[in-house]
């Protein structure tokens, strides 16, 4: 079956990617495929993943309300998040590839982030870039 994926972070930006491919997923009548992808490492300690946990949770909980099929997928492996974007999308026969984009500073504009840019010139499919509200 084709899905949507989207790639989550509990931030605003991973906030605004999770809706609109909520919206996508339903105007295409596609199953839903959350992906958060940690590096983990010494920074991914106990209280870390506790906090990453509690998030999901709350995902889930939103998405019950909507309907639309799901999956959620949580990777702590050491992989860039990209690769695992992107390697999750391919598999799963996505249509479609869901990001966020944080603000940026008048330099940084000048580079997009490293992972939303291996997202955009990497994946199989179209990727819709989704910018957190100010």
């Amino acid at each position: 079956m084709a899905t949507v994926v989207v790639g989550y972070v509990p931030k605003p930006e991973g906030d605004a990617a999770l809706e609109r491919a909520v919206q996508e997923a339903e105007l295409r009548g596609l199953k839903l495929v959350v992906v958060s992808s940690q590096r983990g490492g010494a920074d991914y300690d106990e209280q870390a993943a506790s906090e990453h946990d509690a998030a999901l949770d709350q995902v889930r909980r939103k998405l019950d309300g909507t309907g639309v099929p799901y999956v959620v997928r949580q990777l702590v492996r050491g992989f860039d998040p990209a690769d695992d974007l992107i390697s999750i999308a391919e598999a799963n026969a996505a249509e479609l590839i869901v990001i966020g984009l944080r603000r940026r500073s008048p330099v940084g504009k000048l580079i997009l982030g490293s992972n939303a840019q291996r997202i955009l010139l990497d994946a199989h499919c179209p990727v819709l870039a989704v910018k957190a509200r100010d």
